[in-house]
């Protein structure tokens, strides 16, 4: 199987007045098509800085990066970032609209998402009316509208209490099972990828 994602040697320096911090060094790793891996580690130590490279937010200082051809990348942050005056339907819808994307056929794929996957009597309701689980499946389903193939996943359940995290962990699981996506996911939490892996067949933990 071929890989998505090559990283060799990755490396990401802060500047600032009092000299250069590392957040990133070194780092190498493969990812193919299909595997699930978690990146775990303390806060500050450069799990989120990673991602942050590898979707063009940030620059890197050195190493390299080589995405498969075509690859596109969708990022779900650590907050749900939902906007408040939006349906749970035009949330969904934003990056379609921003890339230009939206249409009747891409429309009707979000609609689908949101039916199948348990949000079918909150299509036209508003944020503040969802759990916080609830909103966490929004935002994956905005990620996923974008139809990426690889997918960025920065602490997604750490703003959830414990019995939420179980439940969206699951969720989340499923839903990356059947749309059959390639996922880095990045968490401090151990037990949380311990779940997600235990039902997996390829995964891997650096």
């Amino acid at each position: 199987m071929d890989n998505v994602l090559e990283i060799k040697n990755l490396k990401k320096i802060y500047h600032t007045k009092e000299g250069e911090t590392a957040a990133v060094e070194d780092f190498t790793f493969n990812l193919k098509e299909g595997e699930f891996v978690a990146i775990v580690g303390p806060s500050g130590c450069g799990k989120s800085t990673i991602l942050s490279v590898l979707c063009g937010l940030e620059e890197k200082s050195g190493g390299e990066i080589i995405l498969k051809d075509n690859t596109k990348i969708g990022y779900m942050l650590q907050q749900d970032s939902l906007f408040e005056w939006r349906n749970i339907l035009n949330n969904c819808l934003l990056g379609l609209e921003i890339n230009k994307n939206l249409n009747k056929e891409s429309k009707e794929q979000v609609i689908n998402l949101l039916n199948t996957y348990g949000l079918k009597d909150f299509i036209y309701s508003y944020p503040d009316n969802l759990s916080g689980g609830m909103r966490q499946r929004v935002a994956l389903i905005r990620t996923l509208a974008n139809n990426p193939t690889l997918l960025l996943m920065d602490e997604p359940f750490s703003a959830l209490d414990y019995q939420s995290r179980l439940a969206i962990s699951d969720d989340i699981y499923n839903i990356l099972k059947k749309e059959k996506k390639t996922m880095i996911m990045v968490t401090h939490d151990i037990a949380e990828v311990i779940f997600l892996i235990s039902m997996t067949t390829s995964y891997g933990v650096v």
